[in-house]
């Protein structure tokens, strides 16, 4: 059984700290040949051009294959389009096209008046340009706004069918969850690759609240796992190896893919991939070398 793909999610810095701590980030992750790196977007747009920045940067200096988030929100479709095309021109030939999340205060997503209504037609028209590997987001646990659970799979195959290539998963905390999911996928026609989004748990607490956003479930004996090891101060042991295991076991059925979301903090992903064995390090003077 060859060893899984690994990929990395960066998001772009709002701050000098926050941009110290990308370009650390990036450093230290980089030599771990990763199959391509994305950046994110800020909900409501908040990040278009820092995005294009940190994309620009991580393609030019490191070498890596960045795919850049695309959103929907506040933007005519020329505009988005005209973002894709300042993508293009630095060479980026990835995408994650995505409906994106309502602006900070809004209760739900509304499409400008001459915007992109959803994700589907966002990648219809980069599917048009020819000039993008499409990947679109997809989620093994309801979306809050979906009508019921069959309506992601059939969201997900609607944006398959318009052009995007694979897709990557929200972070779930079971890995039946991700089979469960990845098994309706295939009985509905969906035989595009569906990668699992892995978020390495660097705060329990952080964690919790972002699930409750995210609609995705979190098991009571993790919850009562990491009430324990804070009491024991062992809270990253239990992190490394709850994210190890949950790694390890899609592995063992067949995943080819594993995506990290590194939240700018490199240090748990790196050993996780590590423990993993699963991608070659090499020495920084070695990784600098081959992107000369």
């Amino acid at each position: 059984m060859s060893a899984p793909r690994i990929s990395f999610e960066f998001f772009p810095p709002q701050s000098l700290d926050a941009s110290f701590k990308l370009w650390e980030t990036v450093q230290v992750l980089a030599p771990m040949q990763p199959d391509f790196v994305s950046v994110t977007y800020g909900a409501g747009g908040t990040t278009r051009k820092l995005t294009h920045e940190a994309v620009a940067t991580i393609k030019r200096n490191y070498g890596l294959n960045v795919a850049a988030h695309l959103t929907c929100v506040a933007a005519t479709r020329a505009e988005t389009l005209e973002i894709a095309e300042a993508y293009a021109e630095v060479g980026v030939t990835e995408i994650v096209a995505l409906r994106g999340d309502a602006p900070k205060g809004a209760d739900r997503f509304t499409p400008h008046p001459d915007g992109f209504t959803s994700s589907v037609e966002l990648v219809e028209a980069l599917a048009k340009t020819g000039k993008f590997k499409i990947r679109v987001g997809a989620y093994p646990e309801p979306h809050p706004s979906a009508a019921d659970k069959l309506a992601d799979v059939t969201w997900l195959k609607r944006k398959i069918d318009a052009g995007a290539s694979s897709a990557i998963t929200q972070f779930f905390f079971e890995a039946d969850t991700f089979f469960r999911f990845r098994d309706a996928c295939a009985k509905a026609g969906i035989d595009a690759p569906i990668i699992p989004g892995i978020l390495p748990i660097q705060s329990w607490e952080g964690t919790k609240k972002f699930a409750a956003r995210c609609g995705t479930s979190v098991p009571q004996r993790l919850d009562e796992g990491f009430a324990m090891a804070k009491r024991d101060g062992r809270e990253d042991l239990l992190a490394l190896t709850q994210c190890t295991t949950l790694c390890s076991r899609l592995i063992e059925e067949g995943v080819q893919d594993l995506h990290f979301y590194t939240l700018n903090r490199p240090e748990l992903t790196r050993e996780v991939v590590r423990a993993l064995g699963i991608a070659p390090e090499l020495s920084p003077q070695i990784a600098l070398e081959k992107v000369a």
